[in-house]
């Protein structure tokens, strides 16, 4: 039988459907209710607002958001290791993945191809509300974005010695199901194209949840986007907009571990929806960070120089913890069902993004640093260094899946710093490890496709 690609495979993706008119929280919540494939067009504003849907329930899934791809990003640094209770995680710690491990690879390009169908309708031919329409494209616009962005970090070649990037995929059931990977550059640019295109598309009179994308997400994954390709301008900008907007503040020193068990804090940007119906138990990522009692795999855990990185006072400590002589991940996702909603991007990210763009163009960095540290209980910093902004991304983001990003967009080796890392020996920068394989599927049937070296 002829094995289909990804771009192959999107062509029959279902369509997901609603019966609602407006965004509510418990329409969000993923169910199989919504993998009901639909009959007939798309024609109002209800139709797209379940395709919409569909592209966040695709995030939430284990092999995206809702586990893998935050884990992935742990247990390759010198944060957390797999313990291989389960056999869970140890081949991602190891760095031994071949092309036959497709990671997240099909779940990024099923929210592109949600995406696509959302962006690809004509308004004026659709009945419903004309904004709200709109104000759904840009959503699309800012979830496409991240997606490809998501991909590209992880399958690009920027810090594996090459310049290729991914498919950017811009149209459902287009003509080209065999597409070739844009350059790294290439894609960046459209990535910021299109979250310029969300934000010129969203509409703040129909902003609510931050479980789905607001009229400044888009700015706030643009920063992002900024700081990891080293494009300065982009992200002390888009971080500046997010600041200004007023909308959002810094988690209080005294509610700071107890907030990652609360839905839409005043300080989440963009959140993926989960609650007591999901039930996600053990495909989610408290049942991979703690054992809990024995109750769950507790395959990932943190190494034991993770201790030592808090200083007295630093209130972040309070989300380590020990099981038995097992240093944990205690306080974020801390529901073992997986009922907490699973952060995407929140206000503190972007303050550290906005300090380190202004580092790195000869900006007040103190301010905002101050700004952030002065609610964790520490003493105000003197002077801004490179070290210093990394550092407490580290503390401030730890077990969030942020900490392989910031190490490889430094340009900096994956040390081996202890026995429990899976790894033998220090990763050079560069390593060919740095970028994931293609999955075979894609190469078997994608004439068009390169695989990165070494696989």
């Amino acid at each position: 039988m002829k094995t289909l690609n990804i771009l192959s495979k999107l062509t029959i993706v279902f369509l997901f459907v609603a019966s609602i008119n407006a965004c509510t929280t418990d329409d969000l919540d993923p169910s199989t209710e919504q993998n009901k494939p639909v009959e007939g067009g798309i024609e109002s504003d209800a139709n797209l607002y379940g395709i919409v849907k569909g592209a966040y329930s695709r995030l939430t899934g284990s092999g995206y958001y809702g586990r893998d791809y935050i884990i992935n990003n742990e247990v390759r640094t010198d944060n957390c290791f797999s313990n291989g209770n389960s056999g869970r995680f140890t081949t991602q710690a190891g760095f031994n993945y071949s092309e036959n491990t497709g990671f997240f690879w099909d779940e990024a390009y099923e929210v592109i191809a949600s995406a696509n169908i959302v962006i690809g309708v004509n308004p004026d031919e659709m009945t419903g509300d004309m904004d709200y329409i709109k104000h759904m494209q840009g959503q699309a616009y800012a979830l496409r974005a991240l997606a490809h962005f998501d991909l590209l970090k992880q399958y690009g070649q920027q810090n594996a010695g090459g310049t290729l990037g991914v498919p950017y995929v811009t149209e459902f059931k287009g003509e080209d199901l065999t597409p070739s990977r844009k350059s790294v550059d290439e894609c960046v640019d459209l990535i910021l194209a299109d979250l310029d295109m969300a934000f010129s598309l969203l509409n703040e009179d129909y902003d609510g949840s931050p479980e789905f994308i607001t009229k400044y997400a888009p700015k706030a994954i643009a920063s992002s986007v900024g700081v990891y390709f080293k494009r300065w301008d982009v992200a002390k900008n888009a971080a500046a907009a997010v600041i200004n907007s007023g909308l959002y503040s810094i988690i209080p020193a005294d509610q700071y571990v107890s907030s990652f068990g609360v839905d839409a804090s005043p300080n989440s940007i963009f959140e993926l929806a989960f609650s007591s119906t999901d039930n996600v138990g053990i495909n989610g990522l408290a049942y991979i960070y703690r054992t809990t009692g024995g109750g769950s795999y507790g395959d990932v855990q943190v190494l034991d120089e993770v201790a030592d990185l808090y200083e007295e006072g630093d209130v972040r400590e309070g989300i380590l913890g020990m099981e038995d002589d097992m240093l944990r991940n205690i306080g974020k996702y801390p529901d073992n069902q997986g009922y907490d909603n699973v952060g995407v991007i929140r206000y503190e990210e972007v303050l550290l993004n906005y300090a380190e763009a202004q580092f790195e163009t000869g900006g007040d960095a103190l301010t905002p640093l101050n700004q952030l540290v002065a609610e964790r209980g520490i003493d105000a910093y003197t002077e801004v260094t490179k070290d210093i902004l990394l550092d407490e991304r580290r503390k401030e983001l730890i077990f969030e899946g942020r900490r392989y990003d910031d190490l490889v967009r430094t340009g900096s080796d994956i040390e081996k710093i202890s026995l429990q890392q899976n790894f033998a020996a220090t990763i050079p920068y560069g390593d060919y490890r740095m970028a994931w394989p293609i999955p075979k599927a894609e190469m078997d049937a994608n004439s068009n496709m390169v695989q990165n070296d070494n696989y």
